[in-house]
């Protein structure tokens, strides 16, 4: 939908539209923000999808700004975009935090095949991979307080794979479903396919199959082998592949790591609007892909080291093998090390943002514990659907672990509460979260609970490497300068030249991200280190 006061501009954005995009979308007009909204409200009374508003600022009645603030509400998913005057840049700037507008453009636009359909293009294709039309697919039936049921929506949604979602316990659609295909309810999760066949409590690889991912490398040898595929590792694809080397990127769950569970990055470079850890994720697999990355939904278990090749091996007992390995697994968060966490851990106590479950927290109250920005982002995130979201801090706040942003939007969110120097000492409840005991400054105290979410530090997955890749006391990858502990190359280095910047102990084997000793835990320097490495890896290759 185009909205502008003055026809003929409006004319103008509508042909250019209807050029770019009318053979997909239906390109509508309103001469003003009021005749918009009304559009717009017979629109969502018939169910009718909007993709993209875009709206000039300067119109008489209401402002683009306002107009767009109150379309928000009718379609909070809808692509907003303002179009403004040079002189209106302040109050476009200020439009990103008060409408939540996704981009402005400033007049003129022409061409608009360079400062037009770029932008827009790139916004209908976030709009598209978070719609999801009368559903015909792909069901889920399970127990919101089950581990296996957690784990199966948490790896369709990382994925970006469309799924209904059944609660067995909260309705009679799942038992009827169970009943009509002769499944046993005892027996969850299930997933549905369209096309009739079911898997019964499925693993991750089995489900990755069935889904359409990639469960085996199309070739034995690479150039370059990545493991992970969080911002370093993907970053790693993109220049690799884009740079001619042969690339392949091992990762278990999904593409983003473990900034792909974040619901919200505002302070990435080029994304005034903020932008999800799952939309990042999924922009830069494409990404990757289009230059030609392989991905490789499977977990490495091991690393054997001949010569001059890096044999990973793989959990279904497979190996591939490449002259240059990068490791970029990133990290796991941290457990809780209280009575009834294990116990208790995907049914009702969930490491990380575990966003699939935030609709299930509707008017619920949501414990948060932790104070860096990824427990921000979550608290922020869980706001939109609890009743009420407490977040349990050690410290005496969050100025010293926090972004500024986050706490000013904290502050500003009326249903999040902050108890600073209070800590989760014991989780209670039988099949799940029923309470926990609070530890804080007027002492103990029992409260009910059904969700808790913790975001208590991180701690590196590297238990299944070989001995001859140095690592800290907490199992961080050593590299570069940091191996010369007494001055010298690593134990076993044999090659003439010193380890470089971002190489491990074992050369060809390089480090990125948050797995590696001394990071700056950010996705832009996670970024900046999978790209880097490429450059090492090349000048690796060339020593050939």
């Amino acid at each position: 939908m185009a909205v502008d006061d003055d026809v003929n501009v409006l004319e103008a954005v509508i042909q250019d539209l209807r050029r770019q995009y009318g053979a997909v979308y239906r390109v509508m007009r309103a001469a003003s923000g009021q005749a918009a909204l009304d559009t717009l409200a017979q629109l969502k009374a018939r169910q009718e999808p909007v993709a993209l508003i875009l709206s000039d600022q300067r119109m008489p009645g209401i402002t683009g700004v306002e107009f767009l603030e109150r379309a928000r509400a009718l379609y909070p998913e809808s692509r907003r975009v303002l179009l403004t005057a040079y002189a209106d840049t302040e109050a476009a700037i200020q439009a990103i935090n008060s409408a939540r507008i996704h981009y402005y453009l400033n007049k003129p636009w022409d061409p608009p095949e360079e400062k037009l359909y770029p932008v827009l293009s790139d916004l209908l294709e976030d709009w598209n991979a978070g719609y999801q039309p009368p559903f015909e697919g792909l069901r889920v039936i399970g127990h919101r307080w089950s581990l296996k049921d957690h784990k199966v929506r948490s790896f369709l949604s990382r994925n970006h794979v469309p799924y209904r979602w059944l609660d067995i316990g909260s309705g009679e659609d799942a038992l009827a479903l169970m009943n009509e295909r002769q499944l046993d309810a005892e027996k969850l999760p299930v997933v549905l396919f369209a096309d009739g066949s079911v898997l019964v409590d499925p693993e991750p690889g089995e489900l990755a199959a069935r889904v359409g991912l990639r469960t085996q490398a199309a070739q034995d040898f690479y150039d370059m082998v990545v493991v992970g595929a969080g911002p370093a590792g993907l970053a790693a694809a993109v220049y690799g592949a884009s740079e001619g080397l042969r690339t392949l990127v091992i990762e278990p769950i999904a593409p983003g790591g473990q900034a792909g569970s974040s619901s919200r990055i505002e302070n990435y470079l080029g994304f005034p609007s903020g932008v999800s850890g799952a939309d990042l994720g999924r922009r830069a697999h494409v990404q990757a892909a289009r230059f030609g990355a392989e991905f490789l939904t499977q977990r490495a278990t091991g690393l054997r080291i001949d010569g001059q090749y890096r044999f990973v091996q793989l959990a279904d007992g497979r190996e591939v093998s490449s002259h240059v390995l990068l490791l970029a697994m990133g990290v796991n968060y941290r457990k809780l090390d209280i009575p009834g966490a294990d116990r208790l851990s995907g049914q009702g106590i969930y490491y990380g943002a575990a966003l699939v479950e935030a609709v299930s927290c509707k008017d619920e109250e949501v414990f948060v514990v932790g104070g860096a920005n990824s427990a921000g982002q979550a608290a922020l995130h869980f706001a939109r659907y609890a009743r009420k979201v407490t977040m349990l801090v050690r410290g005496p706040g969050l100025a010293a672990t926090m972004s500024k942003y986050l706490i000013d939007e904290i502050a500003g969110t009326s249903n999040i509460v902050l108890e600073p120097h209070t800590q989760v000492v014991e989780a209670f409840g039988e099949e799940r979260l029923e309470a926990l005991h609070l530890k804080g400054p007027e002492g103990g105290r029992r409260v009910p609970a059904s969700s808790l979410f913790v975001f208590i530090g991180a701690a590196p997955a590297t238990a299944w490497l070989p001995g001859e890749i140095l690592r800290d006391e907490h199992g961080f990858l050593l590299a570069g300068p940091d191996l010369r502990g007494d001055g010298k190359p690593p134990a076993g280095w044999r090659e003439k030249r010193e380890p470089f910047l971002l190489e491990s102990s074992v050369p060809g084997v390089f480090v990125a991200g948050d797995v590696r000793h001394g990071s700056v835990k950010r996705v832009a320097s996670a970024v900046g280190e999978g790209s880097i490495a490429v450059q090492f890896a090349h000048q690796y290759l060339a020593g050939f």
